[in-house]
């Protein structure tokens, strides 16, 4: 069973532990996200995408950290697919196009770091 959707604010998320997964819930039909951290430098954003739902192929000017937090997506790099699941990482290199497909209802971290 997934967590509850966490009710704090994002300014109250800092110094206190929180579920990742628990921050998004899954929408029919949809992609829902929550950036819960901005700056300079970059963003930390939790999606939710539902089975089937995606991200079409773009390229970004750095490099892209997405964490797996719960169920399935095949990640496109380049023109190779790869499947992620749960508690797996995978970098989505600079310059390189690369598209998301959920495979199953899927939750992920996304790390962007400008620089």
């Amino acid at each position: 069973m997934a967590p509850p959707e966490e009710k704090r604010s994002d300014k109250t998320l800092k110094g206190e532990p929180f579920v990742a997964r628990g921050l998004v819930r899954y929408q029919d039909g949809a992609v829902v996200s929550r950036e819960i951290v901005r700056g300079k430098t970059g963003t930390v954003t939790v999606f939710a995408f539902d089975a089937g739902q995606q991200l079409s192929e773009h390229t970004a000017p750095f490099d892209a950290l997405v964490i797996g937090l719960e169920g399935a997506a095949d990640i496109t790099i380049g023109g190779q697919v790869r499947r992620l699941a749960a508690e797996e990482a995978i970098i989505m290199p600079a310059g390189i196009p690369h598209s998301l497909k959920a495979a199953a209802r899927f939750k992920m971290l996304l790390v962007m770091i400008r620089s």
